[in-house]
């Protein structure tokens, strides 16, 4: 199991799961100095190793392909991209990283680990709510994440003679570190506070809840089940109610 983003909130709840769940990982992020402190927080099992690469550049292709022994059940794209303000104002800059680390980083993981995969592997990217529920204050995310559900779609083609499935997971807002810089600046430009701006996001799901990052956590793991296969190519929504559109 490779697991990118491995250091963030949500990523730290993934590893866990599934080196608990006895897989072997290889968590993957940038900082060493991280990766060596997920590795402590977990009481450094025998089934965690560290590969610090930056899945933004593509020398990180061979850098992961160098951590990775034997067969790759999964791939797991969950880095966090930067947050930049709404659609009116966002720098053209921080639109073109946010691409490149979520989509660009999903296809570098992908060939990365492309000689390992086996019949049955997934390849899970988690990407968001926004990606389909475009908003004028968090620009980055809706533009990456519509972008990378795009990418599964070609990936669950590219990869089905395999039988290697590919999946997004769309989570909604979730209390993290970065959801907490989208409200600051959301709070910001409207003159409210953040405390206020997190009651209003709560509120735009039918149960008045954020998701948890160990919901995206038991979504991983379940679809390591062979059962999964039937959830080829498909979104997995995640969001506490917010879609009111259908499908």
């Amino acid at each position: 199991m490779l697991v990118v983003g491995a250091t963030g909130d949500m990523g730290k709840a993934v590893v866990k799961r599934l080196v608990t769940s006895s897989y072997r990982v290889v968590a993957i992020a940038r900082s060493a100095k991280a990766l060596d402190s997920l590795s402590a927080d977990l009481g450094h099992p025998d089934n965690l190793a560290c590969c610090p690469a930056d899945i933004g550049v593509d020398d990180s292709i061979d850098t992961i392909r160098s951590c990775i022994e034997g067969p790759v059940r999964a791939v797991v794209h969950g880095p966090g991209v930067p947050t930049a303000g709404g659609v009116s104002d966002v720098p053209c800059s921080a639109l073109t990283e946010a691409v490149n680390i979520k989509v660009g980083g999903m296809v570098r993981l992908v060939r990365a680990a492309d000689a390992h995969l086996v019949k049955h592997s997934r390849l899970i990217a988690i990407g968001g709510h926004y990606g389909f529920e475009p908003t004028a204050y968090a620009a980055t995310a809706g533009v990456a994440n519509a972008a990378l559900a795009n990418l599964m779609r070609q990936y669950s083609w590219a990869m089905g003679e395999r039988g290697i499935t590919a999946h997004l997971i769309a989570p909604g807002p979730a209390d993290t570190s970065r959801l907490r810089r989208v409200a600051k600046a959301k709070a910001e430009r409207e003159g409210s506070s953040v405390e206020e701006v997190l009651e209003s996001l709560k509120s735009e799901s039918a149960i008045n809840a954020f998701t948890d990052i160990e919901h995206i956590a038991w979504a991983v793991s379940t679809l390591m089940d062979r059962e999964a296969d039937a959830l080829a190519g498909s979104a997995l929504f995640m969001d506490a109610g917010r879609r009111r559109g259908t499908p």
